[in-house]
């Protein structure tokens, strides 16, 4: 997919011009983010933009959600996205996109990591890949509170973890997929060996990823991001700078480099 892409984004730039382009007025998001989120309110997004998205992984999401969904699946098929958003709503909840209401709600939202990680598998099955259940999506969530979540897409290899508790590092904790510090990553095990593989990851703001529409945008990012092959290893320095409270210089920061591949 990386190259199809690559080359409908050459084709589609000479058809942008400046950053403001492709903005129209639409539903309205406001958030007091700098300039992040500037604009966000009244963007609705080329196909160009659609492309640039997928590439630049979850982070992207915010920016999709004043978009009509049929327009972001159109967008999606036409840079020959592996999965689109119609795929994913046909796999994950049941329903085709031609189905779903404008708001892309059908009544199915995931509150925790656990349900969120359940519908992403369900998606990387149904296309395919055979090691989908070591795929999963986890968040940080020493911001909520804040109002931001650290958010990442991780390949596991492993049912049961032994880890150095991150906010006690005296600690030795056991996980199962039935407990709800399984969806965090971790680096390493309690014997120093490599655990998990970031693929993607993303921090912004926990109200734009409360509607199904965002969390399907989300998923299809993410599943994409695993059939490419795509990772991360930046992550790690990240997450340790988002526990000791510098999660809004990390979400303003990776945002606007989104802004800048995007040409927002």
């Amino acid at each position: 997919m990386k190259k199809s892409i690559v080359i409908i984004i050459m084709l589609l730039t000479f058809t942008i011009g400046c950053a403001g382009t492709s903005m129209r007025k639409g539903p309205r998001m406001e958030h007091g983010l700098g300039s992040a989120f500037m604009g966000l309110s009244h963007l609705i997004l080329s196909p160009f933009q659609i492309a640039a998205g997928l590439m630049e992984g979850i982070s992207s999401m915010p920016y999709y959600l004043t978009t009509n969904i049929h327009d972001i699946n159109r967008g999606m098929i036409d840079a020959q996205a592996s999965i689109t958003l119609d795929d994913t709503y046909d796999s994950a909840y049941g329903s085709r996109l031609k189905d779903v209401p404008e708001s892309g709600d059908t009544g199915e939202v995931f509150r925790r990591m656990k349900h969120a990680t359940n519908y992403f598998q369900t998606v990387l099955k149904k296309y395919g890949i055979q090691d989908a259940d070591r795929y999963i999506l986890t968040s940080i969530d020493t911001a909520n509170s804040k109002g931001y979540t650290l958010f990442a897409v991780v390949y596991r290899p492993f049912d049961t973890i032994n880890v150095i508790d991150k906010y006690d590092s005296g600690r030795i904790r056991t996980f199962t997929k039935n407990d709800r510090l399984f969806y965090e990553p971790f680096k390493a095990d309690i014997n120093g060996k490599a655990l998990d593989t970031i693929i993607d990851w993303a921090g912004m703001p926990r109200d734009f990823i409360q509607t199904q529409k965002a969390q399907a945008i989300l998923i299809t990012i993410a599943a994409n991001a695993v059939i490419d092959g795509k990772k991360n290893p930046d992550y790690w320095e990240r997450e340790i700078n988002w526990i000791a409270g510098e999660f809004r210089e990390i979400t303003e920061d990776k945002m606007n480099s989104v802004r800048s591949t995007m040409k927002l």
